[in-house]
């Protein structure tokens, strides 16, 4: 009976275990890329002993090098800035602009202890109304002081999200039966190539009369404004899913449509079982373009429309010409710029965990 060599069963198990940390890392790396972390991958492959120093040139590549660039921008901004002087006076600097960044979470700090001194309130009047038998004049009167800087963002996200949401129901149907049957290709392209390069600044006016004409009061779930920017953000942002829905569906493999046919599949079944997963890549491509098109074609509808969001409160602080103004647009233009960034994060995980579960 052969002996066990007890180094020779260590360095076994050593690499057992050091295959398993690697089969770790790489189905970690997906989710990293996808949450804009994949400067950890080398970092931890690193840790693990696998090459440290062709690990350090990846982290260098995909962290040194961007927050290097953010450096120098921050740099070159905090020394142009004050040489730019305008009507309301020089082009704040990072160190402004954080300070003014500070200044709006103050205020809504603020706003938010009036909101909740006011319901407190509210609540003892009825409390006492119902104590002395007056439950009938008890009332739940909204508070109606202004939005914080927080309120109009979590605004902007829910208008976006239902435009969003309004075009990609629209959209994805049109495009599977554009990418099925070339009669519905037909008639659609002229539309998509009529419709699709018409800006948001033409709509607008358009879908204002129709909602103040089919909307007649601001009393039902949602506001004539928000209704609006909603609306013009379904029109301009639903041509992306549509035109990638259709070229998915239409590049599918033939041999699998006559698969389907052999096994004679309903129209349900083979769009489920076989034309969704094939082209679910390109609609999720279509799909987040059509959410950054989406985002940015609210910030102007909002500021026509009125909607308060973020796109009134840049509008606002250009009318109001204080000397905190330019500030507050900077501050809003980051917040704008950072949203949209996660906004398409988010796509990409959802297309990350629909398109390759498989693989994970």
């Amino acid at each position: 009976m052969t002996a066990v060599d007890p180094d020779h069963l260590e360095a076994q198990q050593r690499e057992a275990r050091r295959a398993a940390w690697f089969t770790r890392i790489n189905k970690a790396d997906a989710w990293f890329a996808v949450l804009g972390l994949g400067w950890l991958t080398p970092l931890i492959k690193a840790a693990v002993g696998d090459n440290p120093r062709a690990q350090m040139k990846d982290v260098w590549l995909l962290l040194g090098v961007p927050v290097l660039s953010i450096t120098v921008f921050l740099m070159l901004w905090s020394a142009l800035a004050p040489r730019v002087v305008t009507s309301l006076g020089a082009i704040p600097g990072p160190v402004a602009v954080w300070q003014e960044a500070k200044g709006l979470h103050a205020d809504a700090v603020v706003k938010w202890d009036k909101a909740a001194i006011f319901q407190e309130r509210l609540d003892q009047r009825n409390t006492k109304l119902i104590a002395d038998g007056r439950a009938s004049e008890v009332k739940d009167i909204a508070y109606t002081g202004s939005p914080t800087y927080y309120g109009q963002i979590w605004t902007s996200i829910k208008t976006v999200f239902f435009g969003f949401l309004v075009a990609s129901v629209v959209a994805i149907p049109l495009g599977i039966s554009a990418g099925l049957s070339p009669a519905a290709n037909a008639a659609l392209n002229p539309l998509i190539q009529i419709f699709k390069p018409v800006s948001p600044l033409a709509w607008l006016p358009i879908v204002t009369m129709v909602v103040s004409a089919v909307y007649a009061s601001n009393d039902g779930m949602f506001s004539k404004s928000f209704l609006v920017s909603a609306i013009t953000v379904t029109l301009c942002s639903l041509w992306p899913t549509l035109i990638n829905t259709a070229l998915g569906v239409a590049s599918i493999d033939r041999d699998l449509i006559s698969v389907s046919r052999v096994l004679k599949m309903g129209p349900y079944a083979k769009i489920t079982r076989l034309v969704l997963p094939s082209a679910l890549p390109l609609i999720f491509t279509g799909l987040r373009l059509s959410l950054g098109v989406g985002w940015m074609v609210l910030i102007a509808a909002e500021m026509l429309a009125q909607n308060p969001g973020l796109g009134k409160f840049v509008w606002d602080e250009f009318q109001n010409g204080s000397s905190q103004s330019l500030a507050r647009i900077i501050v809003a233009v980051l917040t704008i710029g950072i949203i949209g960034f996660l906004l398409d994060r988010v796509m990409l995980a959802f297309q990350s965990f629909f398109t390759f579960s498989a693989q994970r």
